[in-house]
């Protein structure tokens, strides 16, 4: 869920370290770009990293889960994590109820921070995001708001970690404010694989990456959120018109 320039060497690592503790043939490398639905949902498929909104809305049934990762943020139990509203700096407006009418970008209509936890946030303050902007990435989203292309996005708490790190206009962002947590982005794999002893190699592989490689991913290990905490957070309506890209 993570891979980007800067993570690259350290997911590589990861993997080399999964796979000398699994007992079945894998690939010598991670996959990288095509299409995630076909990855997702492949019989061979060995490890993969999905969202929450996309495991409960269509991969429940087509994949096993294998454990969710445990993040460390702040305010978040074990396995969870939360969204991140980011408006630019000087954006005057600082009361979220103040954005009903704004330009809201977001990275994918399946996406759980992009549009599923902001929209149920919002929701319960009486409004929801219509005047919305498809990006496909919430890197796109947050810079869709740094560049004025939009009034204010919401980043899953991870991806907004990398993006202070990483992005020079991240200078230009700032947060305003968090949603409750939900379940974290899961690691899946295919009904036929051992689920357990693809677990138990992840563990070891987080464990044998080391501290500095474990700060760069934000991942510092495993825990089991059960099924039923990822289907019971809400659905909300689709986007009107996801096909507009910035």
């Amino acid at each position: 869920m993570y891979d980007r320039r800067e993570t690259a060497a350290t997911l590589d690592r990861l993997w080399c370290h999964i796979r000398a503790h699994l007992d079945f043939k894998t690939p010598s490398f991670l996959t990288r770009g095509g299409n995630l639905w076909d990855q997702w949902q492949a019989p061979d498929l060995v490890l993969s990293q999905t969202c929450g909104y996309p495991y409960r809305a269509r991969l429940k049934g087509h994949v096993q889960l294998v454990a969710s990762p445990q993040n460390d943020l702040p305010g978040c139990p074990p396995g969870h994590y939360n969204s991140v509203f980011v408006t630019r700096t000087d954006e005057p407006r600082r009361d979220l109820s103040d954005f009903a009418d704004a330009v809201f970008a977001f990275s994918e209509p399946l996406s759980q921070s992009g549009w599923a936890a902001p929209q149920n946030h919002v929701a319960d303050l009486g409004f929801t995001f219509s005047n919305d902007l498809y990006t496909g990435a919430h890197i796109r989203s947050a810079r869709a708001v740094a560049e004025r292309s939009a009034d204010i996005a919401c980043l899953d708490a991870v991806s907004w970690r990398l993006i202070q790190q990483h992005e020079p206009y991240a200078a230009n962002l700032q947060e305003i404010t968090r949603t409750a947590p939900t379940p974290a982005p899961p690691f899946i794999t295919a009904p036929g694989q051992n689920a357990a002893q693809i677990r138990a190699a992840l563990a070891a592989g987080i464990d044998a990456i080391g501290e500095a490689d474990r700060e760069t991913l934000g991942l510092y290990g495993l825990t089991d959120v059960p099924e039923a905490a990822y289907l019971a957070v809400p659905n909300p309506a689709p986007p009107r018109d996801p096909r507009t890209r910035v």
